[in-house]
């Protein structure tokens, strides 16, 4: 077993890294949940817009063979065993509907890089993501099924905003684990890299979009969410406000004055 925090920040430059290490199988616990609860307000503060130190990107990554197993099962008999199962199950929701909704409202790209086989929390976790990128041997499941439960840390319906209802309730419904190349198919992984290399390329590629505008990825952000949840006019009418402030920032202006000296893609952003 690790001395260290079985959910832990770190910091790697411009990206702040979010490290699950919970060995053997990374199993979510109650101290699991509430050590990512500590982590998800750590991450609002990090990558807060008014400061210039912040974090540009977050990266989610885990320690051992498999990104993790799923729930310790013993916590939901806990639950379901103790006075007031209903109440504290929709307790427990409601907390973990929270940590996921503040992550998916960061400021900033994240992106969710899965090694290896991702199950049931993980896999939720990862669906609050921006980018989901996958290792050839990885697979995912949402399989709350075997103890008849659904998936309800959002699960569900971040799902069919990636894959559509139909494909959804497939998923859940049979509680079957999915390859990454299927889930690719799918446009839930955004895309599958080699085993051999993979924890290098998914922190390329987390630096890779911290170094972009980070401002402009904000306002993207905001537009696509938009556009998903209540239809492109009501993303529409954000534009001339959300893109509208893009040109008074100082990434703007040092873009465009690179562009015209230097030609594209020479320009440095600051986040500012």
């Amino acid at each position: 077993m690790t001395d260290l925090a079985p959910v832990r920040l770190e910091r790697d430059g411009d990206v702040a890294v979010v490290v699950l290490d919970n060995p053997p199988l990374n199993l979510f616990t109650p101290a699991v949940f509430s050590e990512l609860e500590n982590v998800a307000a750590e991450l609002v503060a990090l990558t807060d817009p008014a400061d210039a130190g912040r974090a540009r990107a977050v990266l989610f990554e885990a320690r051992g063979k498999v990104v993790s197993g799923g729930v310790d099962v013993t916590f939901f008999r806990d639950i379901a065993e103790g006075p007031a199962p209903v109440r504290q199950g929709a307790d427990l929701w409601t907390r973990l509907l929270r940590v996921a909704q503040t992550i998916e409202d960061l400021p900033v790209p994240t992106v969710f890089a899965a090694h290896g086989l991702t199950l049931t929390a993980a896999f939720e976790l990862a669906l609050c993501c921006d980018i989901l990128l996958a290792a050839e041997r990885a697979s995912f499941g949402l399989v709350e099924v075997v103890v008849g439960l659904t998936p309800s840390m959002g699960g569900p319906q971040r799902l069919a905003e990636r894959a559509g209802p139909a494909r959804a309730k497939e998923l859940i419904y049979t509680g079957e684990r999915y390859p990454a190349a299927v889930l690719e198919r799918w446009d839930v992984v955004n895309r599958v890299l080699p085993d051999d290399g993979f924890a290098d390329a998914a922190r390329q590629y987390a630096h890779r979009v911290a170094a972009g505008p980070t401002v402009a990825h904000a306002a993207t952000k905001r537009l696509v969410t938009t556009a998903v949840r209540e239809g492109s006019r009501a993303a529409d009418a954000l534009v001339p406000d959300v893109s509208g402030a893009l040109f008074g920032t100082d990434d703007l202006r040092g873009a465009v004055a690179s562009f015209l000296a230097d030609g594209p893609g020479k320009a440095t952003y600051t986040g500012r």
